[in-house]
């Protein structure tokens, strides 16, 4: 190894998803006196949430950005495909690496890192997946992942002598006992299971954001996070309703209400949902709407139920047949 000596405090910006694995390879960072900076990018499949909570915890500078122009112009077809569900994890790790490389500059940093061990994922995280990822992001060389570095070849940080390739780890599998193990040493009593966080790993899920791009044919980053709550109804191949469930839904999916693009159904006279339309409408696509609708509210089956229509400035109101439950299950796409 040649080491360099530097007159400056050396810098690492890594990717954190939150989770334990995260959390280790900056405190191992960390060991070695390396100035350590996060970077945790946000869609409407994942947030920053956790690492959020993270990096108050071990106190890391955290840098959150909105990646979802790219992510989406990325899943329309990501080289790599995609996983069991919606989820392009090598190309989703690739465009990270891209970004926070496209960061290390603004931050000084000198390296890029991230808490990824080898076999702990089938796919993303093997060491071709690991390989791949450097090969396509453009930087590759700059990837340190110091639980597994001892199984990896050197980047080019150690061998520069920056990071002790010497104090870095070789965990590899699904096991977690060293990882736990590493916790305890550390102090670290609260974190994520490992389970992950991004709503393209689930099954559910997959299939409304599929509707989505290939039924509806849009990439409107409000309907993306409407694929989170609600029931939701596939009208015709142009318009789709979302149904809230409980109370605290029809909160979350007001707060994703536009009335310039969506159209509000709702039941004045008795308990119910709210439900939102979105897409090109007609007569026949609002009556069924509003009668999918009244089927949620408290009204008996066979009764008329009169639903309010909010349409841009415009309010009407129309009455429909309450239908039988689960009359229009096939209309139904698939719940998380």
């Amino acid at each position: 190894m040649n080491l360099i000596k530097t007159t400056r405090q050396v810098k690492a910006l890594g990717l954190c998803s939150g989770g334990l694995d995260s959390m280790l390879a900056a405190l191992i960072l960390k060991d070695q006196d390396i100035d350590v900076t996060w970077i945790s990018f946000e869609t409407p499949f994942f947030d920053a949430g956790a690492a959020k909570k993270a990096a108050k915890q071990i106190d890391i500078p955290l840098i959150v950005k909105d990646i979802t122009d790219d992510y989406m112009e990325m899943m329309k077809a990501p080289k790599a495909g995609f996983g069991k569900n919606m989820n392009p994890c090598m190309d989703c790790h690739t465009l990270m690496f891209a970004k926070a490389g496209l960061m290390m500059a603004e931050v000084g940093a000198d390296f890029l890192f991230s808490g990824e061990v080898v076999g702990q994922r089938p796919k993303s995280q093997t060491k071709n997946s690991l390989r791949y990822v450097e090969k396509n992001c453009g930087f590759d060389g700059l990837i340190l992942r110091p639980l597994s570095a001892g199984l990896l070849p050197e980047t080019i940080a150690e061998q520069k002598g920056l990071v002790d390739r010497s104090r870095l780890l070789s965990i590899s599998g699904r096991g977690r006992k060293p990882q736990v193990a590493l916790a305890q040493k550390y102090g670290i009593t609260e974190y994520p299971s490992p389970a992950g966080g991004c709503l393209l790993t689930d099954k559910g899920y997959s299939q409304r954001l599929r509707d989505l791009l290939y039924v509806q044919k849009t990439q409107n980053k409000t309907q993306l996070h409407l694929l989170k709550h609600g029931r939701h109804f596939r009208l015709d191949s142009r318009s789709k309703l979302v149904v809230g469930r409980n109370k605290a839904e029809n909160k979350r999916i007001m707060k994703l209400y536009d009335p310039d693009t969506h159209i509000r159904l709702r039941c004045t006279h008795l308990p119910g949902p709210d439900a939102l339309v979105f897409g090109q409408t007609n007569e026949t696509t609002l009556q069924l709407a509003a009668t999918i609708t009244a089927g949620y509210t408290k009204a008996p089956a066979g009764s008329l139920t009169i639903i309010s229509i909010f349409e841009k400035q415009a309010t009407k109101q129309i009455e429909v047949t309450t239908p039988e439950s689960g009359i229009f299950h096939n209309l139904l796409i698939q719940t998380p």
